[in-house]
């Protein structure tokens, strides 16, 4: 069965400047219960909403059996943690979820690359051991709602 495991809409950078510098705190209410998603906007409060820049890569997936134990969104700065989900696979494809508010559906565009704070953040080697399941970068297609819980999924060429 799918999941979404958590969700994260943030409306702060938290790594900025040389990671071992270390990140920027975290503002309190980072995790949350549902998110509403915008058609070609992005996630509501979140810090690439709506930004012209960032209007493919708005929503970020990241399947969490590829994270180590115990890691999570506030560590690797993904919008959304699937579990049951091959979300790496489906750059080119569009992406539809339903957690019982109806259908989104999000284009995948790109893959959500590891960065070096990845080592900072989740632990030494993480970068490496991320690269190639970072999750993927998406433009939302439709207004919704997803909300933490079982969710279905479905594939669209």
């Amino acid at each position: 069965m799918s999941r979404i495991v958590q969700l994260l809409a943030s409306p702060v950078h938290r790594y900025v400047g040389r990671p071992a510098d270390g990140p920027a705190p975290a503002p309190p209410g980072e995790l949350v219960e549902e998110i509403r998603i915008r058609a070609g906007l992005g996630i509501v409060g979140d810090r690439y909403f709506g930004r012209p820049a960032h209007r493919q890569a708005s929503v970020t997936l990241i399947g969490q059996e590829h994270l180590p134990a115990g890691a999570d969104l506030t560590q690797v700065r993904r919008n959304v943690l699937t579990s049951g989900v091959a979300v790496d696979e489906l750059v080119g494809r569009v992406l539809v979820l339903d957690s019982g508010q109806g259908p989104v559906r999000l284009r995948v565009h790109r893959p959500a690359r590891p960065c070096a704070w990845m080592d900072v953040a989740v632990g030494q080697g993480a970068w490496k051991a991320l690269r190639g399941h970072g999750g993927v970068r998406c433009e939302p297609l439709t207004d919704g709602l997803l909300r933490v819980g079982p969710v279905a999924v479905a594939v669209e060429a």
